[in-house]
């Protein structure tokens, strides 16, 4: 006797149209949950983007008008003589108004990403070891209230409001205090 080889039993193949009703389900409701999500996720986001650019993004502050900011230099904070405590007519006018003013941020928080307070000083060599910038080479920023900043490792613009005072902190002092509004990169 000769074996013949036997095909195998033919299973019944639904048609393309026909597909189980389980797969069209799942299909269906799997298709239907990637566009709820997509959209849920772009609606969120969307709505995050307005209130985080109508509260961190304004740049008024304590009824300044943003307009009438006035870009300063170091040599601007350098008026402060350290020996006498007296003032360049030039600084006095910048005492509770609105500064922007380049350097670099050395942060005083351990957050990886945002920041809410940190020293700005003229030169990434100008850090908080010994000896510390003098005091009228080092600005203490706080951002206003509710307002953070992403970390920066190169030169930023800070823009917010100056007051000229002494701040005696752990990293040294500063004779200027600004209620940081919003930081920019360099331009």
């Amino acid at each position: 006797m000769q074996d013949t080889p036997q095909s195998p039993p033919e299973l019944p193949t639904p048609a393309p149209s026909q597909a189980p009703s389980n797969v069209k389900k799942f299909v269906r409701y799997g298709l239907l949950a990637v566009l709820g999500f997509g959209f849920g996720f772009a609606v969120i986001s969307a709505v995050s983007r307005m209130s985080s650019h109508s509260s961190s993004n304004s740049n008024s502050i304590d009824g300044l008008d943003p307009n009438s900011k006035q870009k300063i230099d170091w040599a601007t904070l350098r008026g402060l003589d350290l020996k006498t405590g007296t003032l360049t007519p030039e600084l006095k006018k910048l005492d509770g108004n609105l500064v922007e003013l380049p350097g670099f941020m050395v942060p005083l928080e351990d957050d990886s990403s945002k920041v809410t307070e940190f020293l700005l000083v003229p030169s990434p060599q100008a850090c908080i070891h010994v000896p510390p910038p003098p005091p009228n080479q080092m600005v203490h920023v706080k951002m206003a209230s509710g307002r953070t900043t992403e970390m920066a490792f190169g030169p930023i613009w800070l823009l917010g409001k100056m007051q000229i005072t002494d701040y005696n902190g752990p990293y040294g002092v500063s004779s200027f205090f600004v209620t940081g509004i919003s930081t920019r990169p360099y331009d």
